[in-house]
């Protein structure tokens, strides 16, 4: 799909005031004082390039929150970390992965075919100076309308059409069961017709992938079951440091880590969500990787800490130049 938008030296220049920051711990960030929010957050980990890009934000019932909970319980958390107990204000935080040879976007959003809030992604790589044509590689973590649903343009055409599509086997092969529309639930009926209309646009040729794929140096798959039965994350690795860009394994910032048995109505596998979110915290938290959550509040980037039974999110400490 064509865009029209500045010059790719125009938009470099305005990439050079945007928010950067370097990984691991102690996390540190830049961004300006004045002016406009940005939609997107530079950071390195070791000599792989990082972008978080924004595709807006969700606002969804909080009564899809710890489903399996008490529900005056719930509320009472979520008033102790003075956020509504009405309407979840979600992030959706996209991950662009420059190597140097490749650069790998993960998930594409849910362009206008969603909620009217969301479907920002294409403006904001281009705030970021993020040419589309430059994409060499689509990383689908599962999908979920937010995730996947923005794949194609409005002639059904995939909108990054020179690059590799990569997603899970088990999460293709799921949502591409015969008659599944069927079999499900009347509420996710939409969920697969758009799942099944994405998967299958138009010149889209899909990557199978498995546990451990790798998409490009220091970049791989890591199979995160429970969300989706098909989920996928992706570990990044150089120099020695890590991080795990986390898709909707954890879909809160403090729910999943401080009530990990806590799990939400978007969960297909709840025993196994929070199996896959527990193996997940106590990865991250031992081996100080750093995390990028989907859905935490933007940039979602930051560490995970042990906290008793439980942990806790620690968020990138921003710093100012």
């Amino acid at each position: 799909m064509t865009v029209l938008k500045p010059s790719r030296r125009d938009l470099l220049k305005l990439a050079a005031v945007a928010p950067a920051f370097a990984l691991p711990a102690p996390l540190r960030a830049a961004t300006q004082l004045t002016g406009a929010n940005p939609a997107h957050f530079r950071f390195n980990i070791g000599e792989i390039h990082l972008t978080v890009v924004s595709d807006g934000h969700l606002g969804l019932p909080t009564t899809g929150l710890g489903v399996n909970a008490d529900a005056e319980e719930v509320k009472a958390f979520l008033k102790a970390h003075r956020l509504s107990t009405e309407e979840h204000y979600s992030h959706t935080n996209h991950l662009v992965i420059e190597t140097g040879e490749s650069t790998i976007l993960v998930d594409v959003g849910s362009g206008d075919r969603f909620l009217p809030t969301a479907g920002r992604l294409l403006d904001n790589l281009a705030e970021a100076g993020i040419d589309g044509g430059d994409i060499t590689h689509v990383v689908i973590t599962h999908a979920h309308p937010d995730h996947i649903w923005g794949i194609r343009d409005d002639f059904d055409e995939p909108i990054f059409p020179d690059a590799e599509y990569i997603i899970g086997a088990t999460e293709y092969d799921y949502w591409m069961q015969d008659d599944l529309a069927n079999q499900v639930s009347p509420e996710m009926q939409q969920f697969v017709v758009g799942a099944v209309n994405s998967l299958s646009a138009d010149g889209l040729e899909w990557t199978m992938a498995q546990d451990g794929h790798e998409v490009a140096p220091g970049v791989s798959l890591l199979f995160t079951p429970g969300h989706t039965l098909g989920h996928m994350s992706l570990r990044i690795e150089s120099e020695g440091k890590q991080l795990i860009a986390l898709g909707d394994s954890m879909t809160h910032a403090y729910i999943s880590m401080e009530q990990p048995g806590w799990v939400s109505g978007s969960d297909t596998d709840p025993a196994l969500t929070v199996e896959t979110r527990k193996r997940l915290l106590d990865m991250t938290a031992t081996d100080e990787i750093a995390v990028l959550g989907y859905h935490f509040p933007f940039p979602g980037v930051g560490h995970v800490m042990r906290a008793g039974d439980a942990y806790r999110f620690v968020p990138a400490l921003w710093r100012w130049s």
